[in-house]
């Protein structure tokens, strides 16, 4: 009986220990790919977001980090905030039809973003870091798809490039991406029409109750005088029946 308890244990430990291997398996590398926060802005306007890049070599560093934006999304604005110990620089590319941009007509649109380390500022074994970016207006699209090159400094590449698909699984290097919300109707555009049939309605109810309490009164008063009439009836008529005493 001891025997089977002991190897009843061992086989609970064992299966214990695959299936938190298989989930910590899975989910070390599905939380280690690099990611665009936050995860959702709104179509139309501007967004600070950071391309947040941790180090997944155990002995190697990250030491540039290249961010090529959508083609089929083109951006009028596009500014980086500074990293110490990194220097930035940007390409463009022609644009057609031109974005408008407060007014203006703009025909050049950024197209990547790269980060370089320099001294000692690349991302080491254990650390992460992030690269913030302003943006905008942001397009009249359901999202962007951000594809990133990752350098080490043993020269190993790692492309966060592969979409999502919906309905199928993460892929193997997901490529960051930014979710976008249709922007909210401008305060009292549905508004005034609510509020002008709920006044209106009202106003039929106070009507409607104006000439219910104008009718009920009437048939008050129209009861109260022939109540009145048959009273004085009965009383004139009694009064004929008593005889006449004579003093």
């Amino acid at each position: 009986m001891t025997r089977f308890r002991r190897t009843a244990t061992a086989a609970a430990a064992l299966a214990f220990t695959a299936a938190a291997t298989a989930v910590l398996g899975f989910a070390g590398p599905a939380s280690a790919h690099v990611t665009v926060n936050p995860k959702e802005a709104t179509q139309g306007g501007y967004a600070r977001v950071a391309f947040r890049v941790p180090n997944e070599s155990d002995t190697a560093s990250t030491t540039k980090l290249e961010v090529t934006l959508p083609a089929d999304a083109p951006l009028g604005s596009v500014s980086t905030m500074p990293v110490p110990g990194w220097t930035v620089a940007t390409e463009k590319r022609k644009v057609d039809p031109p974005i408008e941009v407060h007014g203006s007509q703009l025909t050049e649109a950024v197209s990547k973003i790269t980060w370089t380390a320099t001294g000692d500022a690349a991302v080491k074994p254990g650390q992460f870091q992030e690269f913030p970016v302003s943006m905008g207006p942001l397009p009249q699209v359901d999202s962007m798809v951000f594809k990133i090159l990752q350098t080490y400094s043993d020269g190993e590449i790692s492309r966060w490039i592969d979409p999502p698909t919906p309905g199928a699984e993460e892929p193997e290097h997901p490529a960051p991406v930014l979710a976008l919300a249709a922007a909210a109707a401008p305060a009292g555009s549905a508004a005034p029409t609510a509020t002008g049939t709920a006044v209106a309605s009202s106003k039929d109810d106070d009507d409607d109750d104006g000439n219910g309490l104008a009718v009920g009164l009437g048939v008050a008063g129209l009861v109260a005088g022939l109540a009145g009439l048959v009273l004085g009836g009965l009383a004139f008529a009694r009064s004929r029946r008593e005889p006449v005493v004579k003093a």
